[in-house]
């Protein structure tokens, strides 16, 4: 499949998924250095940003689940040399999105509600609705990005993403402190510039996209005029394969919003760490959604083509430069935890809050370490799996894994009365001991047998 790299090499893996890994790692800059200017602002200004991103994100999840199953589809039409079905698949996921953002703007109310509910103290959860909401209305924008992307990335043409992605980034972070800082003439719009700043630095991106779309090269090879169609067997096969991955993407994020609010309920000292906490987690694991994408994008190819054989190879090299990550990230976290830590100390001198979680953030990011192995293995087989077409199991795999995560932290924290960090602990034993699950489905070879394309 490639001219320059040995199919299923971890040359060909990189070529693919590093862009991805920028690209990613672009949004977890951009994510990280909004939260990090609102914490100059103070504690209750970042965890507000947190628990809403994580809520915005959790409601247009479904959508972005679906959507990213496009990457899996388009690799298998190019591998099965059906060039021009690949830019079909785009047109489909923007007539789905279509459809979900309207849903997504009526569970605004349920969410708020939720809010009240778990108990997100009285100083947070206004500025945390300000911010769910305009994020909340800037879910097509996600959308649009997102089935762009899932092309590109299903053709291999991931460094389009990346430039993309860079760009944005340039664009939001100056953007977001002047907003949130009132700079430049600007008023100081806080919490609310942090999210303005994050929705118009997207709409630069998606114009990149778009560009490159509907540029001469793309649509002469890939009949891109013709593609503007509605194509019900491909919808069909989008909505079959992808409605299992926003599922999990849905129920997973819904997880982890359980799982930020357990924590944020415990008061403002544990919510300030478990917030540090969950930023470098994040930034973490984002990057390694890039390594999925490259492993998706070419088993899907290959199992296209019929070489299960070369995608087990693909699957392998994933496994290798997952490792690699993941080791760097446990030397960082082990060594760094410390200023890492402090890079969010709120300006202004002493701060009580900060100061008393300051020791819970440093120990909890130290831990993380023992589990990053984990996570690579299973995002590695997840992603092969997915891109062959198991999703329905990729799906039941991946919410029962994170509800048990969410189940333990509530039960260890409300039942059996132990400390946020031994509660920590216990979820990470939990993460570290069900992600064989994963290996174990991929080794049972029954992924082997799976055509989606014809």
């Amino acid at each position: 499949m490639s001219k320059t790299h040995a199919p299923g090499s971890v040359r060909e893996i990189l070529a693919i998924a590093v862009p991805m890994i920028v690209s990613y790692g672009c949004d977890t800059v951009m994510m990280f250095c909004d939260r990090l200017l609102l914490s100059k602002l103070g504690p209750d200004q970042m965890n507000a940003a947190v628990a809403g991103g994580i809520a915005a994100f959790m409601m247009a999840s479904f959508g972005f689940g679906l959507l990213g199953y496009g990457t899996a589809l388009v690799a298998q039409h190019l591998g099965a040399d059906h060039k021009d079905r690949c830019p079909v698949v785009t047109t489909q996921s923007w007539i789905v999105a279509l459809v979900i953002y309207p849903c997504v703007l009526l569970l605004r109310g349920p969410a708020h509600a939720l809010f009240g509910y778990l108990g997100v103290p009285a100083s947070q959860i206004g500025p945390q609705i300000e911010y769910f909401d305009i994020m909340t209305y800037g879910a097509v924008l996600v959308f649009a990005r997102h089935a762009l992307a899932s092309y590109f990335s299903g053709i291999g043409r991931t460094r389009v993403v990346m430039r993309a992605s860079i760009v944005t980034m340039c664009v939001n972070i100056p953007l977001s402190y002047i907003l949130i800082y009132g700079k430049l003439g600007s008023p100081a719009l806080g919490i609310r510039g942090a999210a303005y700043g994050t929705l118009l630095a997207s709409v630069v991106g998606i114009g990149i996209l778009l560009s490159e779309y509907f540029g001469r090269a793309n649509r002469r090879e890939f009949a891109v005029g013709r593609s503007l169609i509605l194509h019900p067997e491909v919808l069909g096969k989008l909505l079959r394969y992808g409605a299992p991955s926003g599922c999990e993407m849905l129920l997973t994020l819904l997880a982890a919003n359980a799982f930020v609010l357990a924590f944020h309920s415990l008061g403002p000292v544990v919510a300030t760490a478990s917030s540090i906490l969950m930023n470098w987690d994040m930034s973490a694991y984002i990057p390694l959604m890039g390594m999925e994408v490259g492993v998706t994008s070419l088993v899907g190819r290959y199992m296209g083509a019929r070489d299960p054989d070369t995608a087990h190879r693909a699957v392998m090299s994933g496994l290798k430069v997952g490792f690699v990550y993941a080791g760097i990230l446990l030397i960082l976290f082990g060594v760094l935890a410390g200023p890492m830590v402090d890079l969010f100390r709120p300006g202004g001198g002493v701060d009580p809050v900060y100061d008393a979680a300051r020791p819970m953030a440093v120990t909890m990011l130290r831990m993380i370490s023992f589990y990053m192995f984990s996570i690579a293995l299973v995002i590695v087989f997840v992603g092969a799996l997915r891109g062959a077409g198991d999703t329905l199991w990729a799906m039941s795999y991946h919410i029962s894994l994170h509800w048990l995560a969410a189940g333990v932290l509530y039960a260890g924290t409300r039942w059996l009365d132990l400390s946020a960090l031994h509660a920590w602990a216990l979820v990470i034993v939990v993460f570290m001991l069900f992600s064989a699950g994963a290996w174990l489905r991929y080794r049972a070879g029954g992924w082997r047998r799976l055509h989606i394309v014809d």
